[in-house]
């Protein structure tokens, strides 16, 4: 089985070719270029240099957020873009699903978090364990202060050692509600998520039959966008009392 995974929620962008548990190539940029400029020629450099034609493609994978509005519906275009046309199955991966990845050789308590802003973030829980990953809650949003309460308890309960990943982990490691918390920060070749992630991940959903069509697949935000949050708030201020 061959997945090609595009990653795009954040500021970096990536892309790669898996076969099998195989990871046949992958292409990763962090210069904050425009997504909808980078993205794309990554895709077809990456296939082109694995020798992958498009026909040959089992599934496309895609990090379906939660994440940047604008990265994800830009990732999540692309590629119904690419499967439209051959009917190829696809898989909206979590991103923090796609994250945690990086350390499922671990044995720890790994805490996804994307940096949400107003001290907020998108957050996971993972338990990692014997090359296993288990879900210990769903893709949410909540505060930081909300979510380093929460943390001892699982740390008591699964007597793991905390790890954080994902673009709000050195905002939560800096935070004061996490001063008296024992943890440490991924390494930073694993603290961000990649397209690897999400064909791993995918791999996993395949397996399960967990795919979609192209015309199914859809972005998964936690929260509305915030101009739309703006907007319901001056509607709102407008009506009569």
């Amino acid at each position: 089985m061959r997945i090609v995974a595009l990653e795009s929620s954040a500021v970096a962008a990536s892309a790669c070719v898996m076969e099998d548990d195989k990871l046949l190539g992958e292409f990763y940029i962090n210069t904050r270029q425009t997504h909808s400029q980078t993205l794309l020629p990554m895709v077809q450099a990456v296939m082109a240099d694995t020798g992958t034609s498009i026909g040959q493609v089992d599934c496309l994978a895609v990090s379906a957020g939660p994440g940047s509005f604008t990265g994800v519906r830009i990732g999540v275009a692309s590629v119904k873009g690419l499967a439209f046309p051959h009917d190829i199955p696809c898989c909206g991966v979590s991103t923090l699903e796609a994250m945690v990845m990086n350390l499922r050789q671990s044995d720890c308590l790994i805490c996804a978090v994307m940096d949400a802003r107003c001290a907020q973030v998108y957050n996971a829980l993972f338990a990692a364990g014997s090359g296993k990953l288990e879900r210990l809650t769903e893709d949410r949003a909540l505060s930081i202060a909300q979510l380093a309460e929460e943390l001892p308890a699982w740390m008591e309960k699964l007597q793991k050692p905390l790890i954080l990943v994902g673009d709000g982990a050195g905002v939560c490691a800096a935070s004061p509600d996490f001063a008296g918390i024992e943890k440490t920060v991924a390494p930073p070749h694993l603290v961000m998520q990649r397209a690897s992630g999400v064909a791993e991940a995918a791999r996993r959903m395949v397996a399960e039959g967990k795919t979609v069509s192209a015309a199914q697949l859809a972005p998964v935000y936690l929260r509305m966008p915030q101009a739309e949050r703006e907007l319901k708030k001056r509607l709102s201020a407008q009506k009569p009392e």
